[in-house]
């Protein structure tokens, strides 16, 4: 049997298959159940000893194996060479290209773009948020406990019955993360949406993106933190007005309000100041060895002064009247 065997596999490896015709013709002869060569010498098997009966039986499956594997490489061969005939007759690649009109970027998504490549330019890097937080990270290690009376400005959505899970109110909450986790020198940039109770008008929505920055080292003084300021608004606004008035947040110490002279008057777009000692302390940064500074801005107000929009509204309307403006800011 075994010299059948070998002669069988010589067989099988230098049949030619080119037809469907040579498909069957293979299969017949080594695998058809009448006259095939195969089931014919598995038949044989009884006539042979226990042990010799577990060799060749396995050889001769293996070879049914071997004969399945080509008849279906075939067939796949043939779909493949069919499907690309296809393809060839319904397609003519040396057609010229077709000019498609491309979408366009929101003005958000354009602005937050430019924020990120402003800021690397000084060596911040970029973090991601949870838009989802709890208290600890929102409030307390912000230096804003449950009593205290700014939390009436940070109004939010709650997610369950304690009220320790609830939509973020501004972006100083991966601040905090990234400080617990990372050691200084620190320079972050994050930009998300954040949640607050608000009336939606023309001005303010329930729901608004915010970019925040904060830089933490040896030495970090106010004087950085207005260098920092002016290089921000001088890219993104030009050669603009600008004006630092003190003002209170519960995190930073002393703190201060950023005005523009924009349309002949004084208009706020953002906070900022030194990072207060307590939190660092709350996050195990040594306050007395490391200083630091944290800004935030609405990128909706923000770019309502750079596209000279008059409602804010219109950036969640999803008005393609309005969005394909800004295709010509993707190049």
């Amino acid at each position: 049997m075994k010299t059948e065997i070998d002669q069988i596999k010589k067989n099988i490896e230098s049949f030619y298959i080119k037809t469907h015709q040579d498909v069957e013709k293979f299969r017949i002869e080594f695998i058809g159940k009448k006259k095939g060569i195969i089931p014919f010498l598995l038949k044989k098997l009884k006539y042979l000893s226990i042990e010799n009966r577990k060799i060749y039986g396995q050889i001769l499956n293996d070879l049914k194996v071997q004969v399945n594997k080509k008849i279906q490489s075939f067939d796949f061969k043939k779909k493949s060479s069919y499907y690309t005939h296809q393809c060839k007759k319904s397609f003519d690649t040396t057609i010229p290209g077709k000019y498609s009109e491309i979408g366009s970027l929101h003005p958000l998504s354009i602005l937050k773009n430019r924020m990120i490549d402003i800021f690397s330019n000084i060596g911040y890097s970029y973090v991601d948020g949870f838009e989802i937080e709890d208290d600890w990270h929102n409030f307390t290690a912000l230096n804003i406990p449950f009593d205290h009376p700014s939390r009436d400005m940070h109004d939010t959505f709650f997610l369950c019955e304690n009220k320790n899970v609830l939509m973020r109110t501004h972006t100083s909450s991966v601040q905090i993360r990234y400080m617990k986790q990372n050691k200084p020198p620190l320079k972050i940039l994050s930009i998300g949406k954040v949640y607050r109770n608000e009336t939606i008008s023309s001005r303010s929505n329930f729901m608004f993106h915010q970019a925040e920055g904060f830089y933490i080292d040896k030495k970090v003084s106010f004087s950085d933190l207005k260098k920092t300021i002016h290089y921000m608004i001088d890219s993104i606004l030009g050669n603009i007005k600008i004006r630092f008035r003190p003002s209170y947040f519960p995190f930073t110490e002393p703190s201060a309000e950023i005005d523009i002279f924009y349309n002949n008057e004084w208009l706020e777009i953002m906070g900022c100041g030194m990072i207060d000692p307590e939190v660092l302390n709350n996050v195990h940064i040594n306050s007395e060895m490391y200083s630091g500074f944290a800004f935030g801005i609405g990128l909706e107000r923000l770019a309502l002064i750079i596209y000279n929009i008059k409602d804010l509204r219109i950036y969640f309307d999803n008005d393609i009247r309005f969005l394909s403006q800004f295709r010509s800011e993707l190049y």
